[in-house]
């Protein structure tokens, strides 16, 4: 199959949409199909082959965070010839509500598409306001894919339809046969947790970590705490005791590689996460790497972790529960061990090989379902459509 995937989030800074948008194209080129992925990006971005640049992207408050996001006359004219030169048998839109290249390819696309949704936002006053606008083109959608039951429930809420549930791929093994690192490496005396994630955005959690410290460092005074991610360590450690800023090593933004060192070196994951997550790829990530993890009990991680039988929680924003729970961890490695196997076996379900047959059958219903009748193209989709795909011009930066 000929299958275009558009990302709406830039390329330059990648996140857990970007990298799940790269592994299964990546997975698809390997089962033999012809992929092209159109995604933001400046020009002079390092990019995989298959992947085309539509233009820089700006940063914008979007589902919690700060996502960047790329929209515009110039967008809209480098999506439609992205489109006219791929002839694609199907193409697959990743959040395509997001104001970026997705909303875009989705009015402008004439082919079979496919959609998947990531965000989980019940309360989102945003999609109820843009709904209206939205709705032509979400009956484009002939299949709808949704990564968690908590994004399946954001789905039904807002826009209806009943989308099947696919989990984000991981690939296993890259975790499971990382290198171990001995910088990183917890010992019995001087035992290692890691922390993943944007440091600067609260509901990463790290603020619920900083206030865990001087109680876990009571208890276990030589433990170490490996912060990887990007933002101003300074930012952080204004907030802590002289102690809990003395006990964290920040690592600053990792390569993919030493990600998955990191993780299979340490002692204990930590998620404290608050919010705003539907899946929690980190979370996979690291169960397959053999860490132990713990993570905070919001919905989508009880999911992953099957209920708390593949990983240890503790009440969401409560860094007395989370000091609790890393003490138990540290002093009790029969348990510690016992938590990482479970959460390793789990894992095994989430891998690329596993997910990638079940889009496949998406792909494949579609295909079948639309070489038998067509959808009808209603009055507005027809105009937009139009107005969409006579945008002129192929260069320029990216705007909104």
């Amino acid at each position: 199959m000929r299958i275009g995937i558009v990302c709406p989030y830039s390329f330059d800074i990648p996140g857990g949409v970007q990298f799940h948008v790269r592994d299964l194209a990546e997975v698809l080129i390997e089962r033999g199909h012809e992929i092209s992925v159109l995604a933001p990006a400046d020009e002079d971005t390092p990019l995989p082959s298959y992947v085309v640049p539509a233009g820089r992207a700006i940063p914008v408050r979007y589902n919690g965070s700060v996502a960047r996001l790329n929209f515009g006359p110039i967008t809209n004219a480098r999506v439609n010839g992205w489109l006219d030169r791929g002839h694609f048998d199907l193409i697959h839109i990743h959040e395509p509500i997001t104001p970026s290249v997705g909303s875009l390819a989705l009015w402008a696309a004439d082919c079979p598409i496919v959609a998947t949704f990531h965000t989980s936002n019940l309360r989102s006053r945003a999609m109820q306001v843009s709904y209206p606008f939205f709705r032509p083109s979400l009956e484009k959608i002939l299949g709808r894919i949704a990564v968690s039951e908590d994004a399946r429930r954001t789905v039904t809420t807002h826009f209806g339809g009943e989308p099947v549930v696919i989990p984000n791929g991981v690939f296993v093994n890259r975790f499971a046969n990382a290198t171990i690192k001995p910088e990183w490496q917890g010992t019995p005396d001087r035992p290692t947790i890691a922390f993943l994630g944007r440091m600067g955005e609260p509901r990463k959690g790290m603020p619920v970590l900083a206030a865990a410290l001087p109680a876990i460092l009571a208890q276990v005074p030589e433990l170490r705490v490996l912060v990887a991610g990007p933002g101003d360590p300074a930012e952080i450690t204004a907030t802590m005791t002289p102690e809990a800023a003395r006990a964290c090593e920040f690592l600053g933004a990792v390569t993919d590689a030493d990600k998955a060192s990191l993780l299979r070196s340490v002692d204990i994951y930590i998620a404290p996460n608050t919010g705003g997550e539907s899946f929690g790829i980190i979370l996979i990530e690291a169960m397959a790497a053999g860490v132990a993890v713990l993570a905070s009990d919001i919905p989508a991680f009880v999911r992953v972790l099957d209920g708390g039988r593949a990983g240890a929680t503790f009440t969401n924003e409560a860094p007395a529960a989370l000091a609790a729970e890393v003490v138990r961890l540290v002093r009790d490695p029969a348990a510690r061990a016992a938590t990482a196997a479970a959460g390793q076996s789990r894992a095994q379900q989430f891998d690329w090989s596993v997910v990638v047959d079940q889009i496949l059958l998406v792909y494949e219903t579609v295909l079948e379902g639309s070489s038998r009748t067509r959808p009808a193209i209603t009055a507005p989709q027809r105009v937009i459509g139009r107005l969409m795909r006579s945008g002129k011009g192929e260069s320029g930066r990216g705007e909104m």
